[in-house]
């Protein structure tokens, strides 16, 4: 195409697509960690989206992640509508606001939805960058087609990789190729200059149709840890013709998609029909090579993936239901309160990434301990949530116990809690008993009188200007209090 053919064609890309992207006003209270029974102080910050329907915008999750208000404005018009978040889905980074105020659509067709582009094309980022108050619009090249991980839920999905500028503001914003959208802008490579990463019409489609059938839009995961077979003796090792390749299943998580169904020593040999090479990637679509695990961000929780296994040199057909990925320490939670339990000025609560991150420079700084249960922890029948005292609120109570924070709870009076609930469980019937005995996971030892700390726990929450002694989820007619 030449230079006044591109023009022509990017100057009618303006004219539909300008009027469908709006800017986003959030304002945001997230939780204090340090504190899980308060929020921080509100901030607000933008964003940008896209008109994809009449009252719905198609924007980032990131952008409206732990809201409590939220306008659109459209381009070139002062008044700001009120929205509100109609679905989210955090693992992809996606989210739908719906504006009920009619004015949305004056003047204004909804953006459609392209395909998948291929790599070298030219497309368009649209959206409202800090800096300015005008809509902006970088151009640029697709680079690449692959998986990327995705800093706002920690997954590794498919995504588009152009070297357009992709500013903060410019969250949630659309990227055009031909007129149509082919995917929400949603973060910037640190390590490199004008690259970003778009998410595809691919998990778009995906989102919406989940949406239309009020279904989980949640990405689920093969759940399983590989090794690269690209050492020929290992391949050999395992029983691996020369016309085959795979990957080595090296761990199959608990409660995880491929539980009972592949085994450690298994060769993975295809996925969905989809041939896995030696070093873990598979043709996608014909034209993109990718992880092999790419075609599982496509499907739904429950969905039936079928794999092909080299198992001591019988080579089978197996079928595993898809669910979510079975962390032993949850990633970033958003939208939702911090779970925890105060009693005696002991500060109980899960260990979550989200509490690694009350730590500055926390992949650096935060205990040794912790930090191998985020990266190398699994779930197991024996523990499916690591259960962690948090703090200790000095008082007469528990003197000579203001060491033992930021300890796991290994036991409530000799059981060891398999998660939050089980230990609340434990806990309460210990203080039945009229004696609670806790240990820690650095052999920490903690005796009290039950009768004595409950009587010290009201003062104790007043003090520390505690409202409740647990969270919203923990509470009933009947406290530890």
């Amino acid at each position: 195409m030449n230079r006044l053919g591109f023009a022509n064609r990017f100057c009618y890309q303006l004219r539909v697509s300008l009027p469908a992207v709006v800017r986003i006003f959030a304002t945001t209270q997230e939780r204090d960690y340090d504190a899980p029974w308060r929020s921080c102080t509100p901030s607000t910050s933008t964003g940008s989206g896209v008109v994809i329907a009449p009252g719905r915008v198609l924007t980032a999750a990131h952008v409206v992640a732990n809201t409590t208000f939220l306008q659109v404005q459209k381009v070139s018009e002062p008044d700001k509508l009120v929205a509100r978040v109609a679905a989210v889905c955090h693992d992809c980074d996606l989210a739908l606001l719906e504006v009920s105020d009619p004015r949305l659509m004056d003047g204004l067709t909804p953006a459609e939805l392209g395909e998948l582009p291929d790599r070298r094309e030219r497309v368009s980022v649209i959206g409202y960058p800090v800096g300015g108050e005008e809509i902006s619009i970088t151009e640029g090249v697709v680079s690449r087609i692959e998986i990327q991980h995705y800093s706002h839920s920690q997954r590794n999905l498919l995504a588009i990789t152009v070297d357009a500028a992709i500013n903060s503001g410019n969250s949630g914003g659309p990227v055009y190729r031909d007129g149509k959208v082919i995917g929400i802008a949603f973060q910037t490579h640190r390590d490199g200059e004008n690259i970003g990463d778009v998410v595809p019409t691919t998990f778009i489609h995906r989102f919406l149709k989940a949406v239309a059938q009020k279904t989980s839009a949640d990405v689920p995961s093969l759940g399983i840890r590989t090794q690269n077979l690209e050492n020929p003796q290992l391949r050999r090792h395992i029983g691996l013709s020369e016309r085959e390749s795979g990957v080595l299943v090296t761990a199959v998580r608990y409660e995880g998609s491929c539980e009972d169904v592949l085994q450690p020593g298994d060769a993975l040999l295809e996925v969905d029909g989809m041939p896995v090479a030696n070093n873990g990637t598979v043709n996608y679509l014909g034209k993109y090579r990718t992880r092999f695990d790419v075609g599982i961000g496509e499907r739904y929780l429950g969905d039936t993936v079928r794999l092909k296994v080299l198992r001591n040199g019988q080579r089978i057909e197996l079928s595993a239901q898809l669910a979510r990925e079975p962390y032993l320490v949850l990633r970033d939670q958003y939208d939702r309160a911090p779970r925890y339990f105060v009693f005696a000025g002991f500060v109980f609560q899960v260990l979550t990434r989200d509490y690694l991150k009350t730590w500055d420079e926390w992949w650096n700084r935060a205990p040794t301990e912790f930090l191998m249960h985020y990266h190398l922890g699994s779930r197991s029948p024996d523990r499916r949530e690591v259960v962690l005292l948090s703090q200790v609120l000095a008082d007469e109570i528990n003197v000579g116990y203001a060491h033992l924070y930021s300890e796991s709870i290994t036991s409530v009076n000799g059981h060891r809690p398999r998660d939050f609930d089980e230990f609340i469980e434990h806990f309460e019937r210990a203080l039945e008993s009229g004696s609670l005995t806790l240990r820690t996971s650095h052999h920490g030892l903690i005796v009290l009188d039950a009768d004595q700390a409950r009587a010290r726990n009201p003062e104790i929450l007043a003090r520390y200007d505690i409202p409740v002694d647990r969270s919203f989820d923990l509470r009933r007619d009947e406290s530890a209090s």
